[in-house]
């Protein structure tokens, strides 16, 4: 158990801010979790998990322990004719996840290729793109309990799924640290080409026969296009979660807005709030070293130097533009530390 401190967590996050944590430490097995989740509570010391950075935006130092996950492997648990169940450490980056199953022909995380972020993240936040969620293929997790260390199990029933929702970000909230997430997946695939831009680009490269690799090829050009490399600019990927609205709201709104698109779903229409933004005037907008990226508004970036404290402030514009405009509040993805 290796424990720093004041480090700084800038090359930890995707937005590049230059924040430090009090006590910084690396769990790569679940007994360095255990260990470490011990010693902070004999120090009376608060504690930060943290995965790939990709779902936090800084804006003060952290007077903490962060834990940073990187507990590894994929384990083949149980292989019938039809499905497999694989269980994933926490700390895989999740694109190597998909690229993975790809590669060993199983389906259902295709259409979720290039999402930021580790494994232990996705149920967290139910992560989902083009028409997938998590949930769809969740098996279960495990998870260490903060209070008395033991490890327990949760079923897909026990995670209460919702759109980028689970009873992780709420009732047990910083109760629990995941370290592993289990998968059903599917050797007869069941492609989904109908969300989005994926039948198109599909046809404008000449795809004439379905694959996981061609669908998982698909989206990631989709993404290329609009979503900026953190690598390159700051950014934690989609800021505002789309909101969905009563369907009588958004049949208001298309009287004015004939353009407006919308989604079926079980709680009304789901609007996307990177349309909002963009018909807000938001798009492309810089503000010294933050601004909304000039593919998809729906990103906000750091340019630089930019702080965390900058980025809170464009996005609380943001939401009262898009209020003002459409009478819908926007709910940020990210998490403010």
């Amino acid at each position: 158990m290796n424990i720093l401190e004041n480090i700084s967590l800038k090359a930890y996050n995707t937005f590049g801010i230059d924040k430090k944590a009090k006590y910084f430490s690396i769990a790569h097995n679940l007994e360095d979790l255990i260990a470490l989740l011990k010693w902070a509570k004999s120090y009376e010391e608060k504690v930060l998990i943290l995965g790939g950075g990709s779902n936090i935006l800084l804006t003060q130092d952290l007077n903490c322990l962060v834990i940073k996950i990187e507990i590894m492997g994929i384990t083949l648990l149980e292989e019938t004719p039809d499905e497999v169940l694989i269980e994933v450490g926490a700390g895989v980056i999740w694109h190597d996840l998909v690229l993975y199953t790809i590669d060993q022909n199983w389906g259902g995380l295709e259409n979720l290729s290039l999402i930021p972020g580790t494994v232990g993240a996705s149920p967290m936040q139910n992560i989902g793109a083009y028409g997938v969620e998590i949930k769809e293929v969740f098996e279960n997790l495990k998870a260490v309990d903060r209070n008395d260390f033991s490890v327990r199990k949760f079923e897909s029933a026990d995670c209460n799924f919702g759109y980028r929702e689970s009873i992780f970000k709420h009732e047990f909230k910083n109760q629990f640290v995941i370290c592993s997430v289990t998968f059903r997946l599917r050797k007869s695939p069941d492609f989904k080409i109908t969300y989005g831009a994926i039948q198109q680009t599909l046809q404008e490269k000449g795809v004439n026969e379905l694959s996981l690799k061609a669908i998982s090829d698909a989206v990631i050009s989709i993404r290329k296009s609009k979503l900026p490399d953190p690598k390159e600019i700051g950014n934690s990927g989609s800021f505002f979660k789309n909101p969905t609205i009563p369907n009588s709201e958004f049949e208001k709104l298309k009287e004015n807005y004939p353009d407006i698109p919308g989604y079926k779903n079980e709680e009304g229409t789901k609007v996307p709030a990177a349309w909002l933004i963009e018909q807000a005037g938001w798009k492309g907008k810089r503000f010294g070293d933050v601004g909304v990226h000039q593919n998809q508004p729906l990103v906000l970036v750091n340019y630089g130097n930019g702080s965390g404290e900058d980025i809170v402030a464009l996005s609380k514009k943001i939401q009262m533009s898009v209020f003002d405009k459409f009478q819908i509040e926007l709910s940020p993805e990210v998490n403010f530390l």
